[in-house]
């Protein structure tokens, strides 16, 4: 009789369980990785104002994704290593992996780390070896999401944040009286951009940091690591041997994350650009010894691998049983036009021919007269971009195709309805840079026409909808 009364209660239990995941299908992720590093060269590497070309790899380039599935959603979150693929470039991979996996192309987050040492996304025509990448770049990509969905399994996911100030610097400062050189233009901005380490010159950064790595780690059904998505608002790291592909830090972070989990290779890494468009690794006002090509990215993924580690210690309870959700808007923002004087002074540093005279001029004063004037001769009025919010349990993602200002993102996670929020940049494309409209009053590099290309409340517009869709997912039960 003791046997029996023992086993009813039991009985029920996997009973109630059964009828539970009916209702509720337990969570399924699936991970992939793909090497994208390129087969031919010489190939440009761009993200500066002259040709920057590359002959052979220092490191191994990835498209890494995740692909979850509620049993009412499937969603996917890739990380590719690139500067920022061209949207065109993002939508024909969504269009090759729904093809193969029937998850809707507005269901996929395709991101770019910004590594400045990757080859160009979208040549179409030109050199054999860059129109031959694009094809790589874009099956690639879709593969990655092909093989995520095809080793979807029972899992959990646990989400948390570890800070990691000590790598993040604001790049855009106030200077001392008499130090503010002109800009392209010939003008005198508020604040510079990377303004160099000598106290002689520095007064004050311009803006704040965001410290934390943010993680979403997953394990299998037997609490087994399966993969982890990271996110850090760090700009590229830098320092890659002349003439080599890399992955920057981002693909240093994925190769030894393993053994940060004590897992085998079969785990997949990736960290996510967050909002940096303001930030990088330059310790200002201080003199840091020199580094050897690659060392620098080697400290600072690992650091950042730590802070993951820390992050993943935070997690309490990993859960099985949570709510998928995603949104997709598009928004039409208006291109930036120069005003009549703008143009007409960008045309007479363009009709300045002495050599002589050239010297004299400001430092990419060519550069930017020719973004001026292609500005102005633009014939579309706006230019259409993917915002994508998603819901991961209690945690929010944001997706932004900008390289977007800390400010920006620190916002979004204090206006967030939910508890955690990870904003990534690069997120379906790239577009230039996103500065505050605070931020355009104060000028410097990332608010010139031509680095910026859209209206200057742009950020204000994307942060509402943002929010918008981010309250509308939280209504889901």
């Amino acid at each position: 009789m003791t046997m029996k009364l023992l086993r009813v209660p039991i009985i029920l239990g996997i009973l109630s369980g059964s009828l539970f995941a009916a209702e509720k299908p337990a969570l399924r992720a699936g991970a992939g990785a793909v090497d994208i590093t390129p087969r031919e060269f010489p190939l440009n590497m761009p993200g500066g104002f002259t040709a920057n070309m590359a002959t052979n790899a220092h490191d191994r380039l990835h498209a890494r994704a995740l692909v979850f599935d509620d049993g009412i959603t499937k969603l996917a979150m890739v990380v590719v290593d690139n500067l920022g693929a061209a949207p065109e470039v993002t939508d024909e991979a969504k269009e090759m992996a729904a093809k193969r996996t029937g998850i809707p192309t507005n269901k996929m987050l395709i991101c770019s780390t910004h590594t400045h040492s990757a080859p160009a996304s979208n040549t179409k025509t030109g050199p054999a070896p860059a129109v031959a990448y694009r094809k790589l770049l874009v099956e690639g990509i879709a593969e990655s999401i092909i093989r995520a969905h095809g080793a979807l399994r029972p899992a959990a996911i646990g989400a948390a944040a570890y800070p990691l100030p000590e790598e993040v610097f604001n790049r855009r400062w106030y200077l001392k009286p008499g130090k503010m050189p002109v800009n392209p233009f010939g003008k005198l901005d508020t604040v510079k951009m990377n303004p160099g380490t000598s106290l002689d010159v520095l007064d004050r950064p311009a803006g704040p940091i965001d410290p934390d790595v943010t993680i979403i780690s997953v394990q299998d059904d037997r609490r087994r690591p399966l993969a982890l998505f990271a996110n850090y608002s760090l700009h590229y790291v830098g320092g890659t041997p002349p003439a080599q592909v890399s992955a920057d830090y981002f693909g240093e972070f994925a190769r030894i994350m393993p053994s940060r989990f004590r897992t085998d290779e079969s785990f997949v890494a990736m960290l996510s650009n967050g909002t940096s468009g303001d930030i990088n690794n330059i310790p200002f006002g201080v003199n840091r010894p020199p580094r050897e090509p690659f060392e620098q990215i080697r400290i600072v993924a690992q650091k950042t691998a730590d802070a993951a580690w820390h992050a993943g210690r935070k997690i309490e309870k990993y859960q099985s049983d949570l709510r998928l959700g995603m949104l997709q808007r598009e928004i039409s923002l208006k291109y930036r036009r120069p005003t009549a004087e703008q143009l007409a002074a960008a045309k007479a540093v363009l009709a300045v021919t002495d050599p002589v005279e050239k010297e004299k001029l400001p430092r990419l004063a060519e550069n930017y007269a020719r973004s001026t004037v292609a500005a102005a001769e633009r014939k579309e009025e706006t230019l259409t971009v993917k915002l994508q919010a998603l819901r991961i349990g209690d945690l929010a993602v944001c997706g932004i195709p900008f390289e977007t200002f800390v400010e920006t993102g620190l916002d979004l996670k204090k206006r967030s309805p939910f508890p955690q929020t990870m904003v990534i940049g690069l997120a379906n494309g790239r577009h230039g840079y996103l500065p505050t409209p605070e931020h355009h009053t104060l000028g410097g590099y990332e608010t010139w026409l031509g680095t910026n290309v859209v209206q200057e409340d742009a950020s204000v517009i994307l942060v509402t909808n943002l929010l918008e869709m981010l309250a509308d997912l939280a209504k889901t039960k």
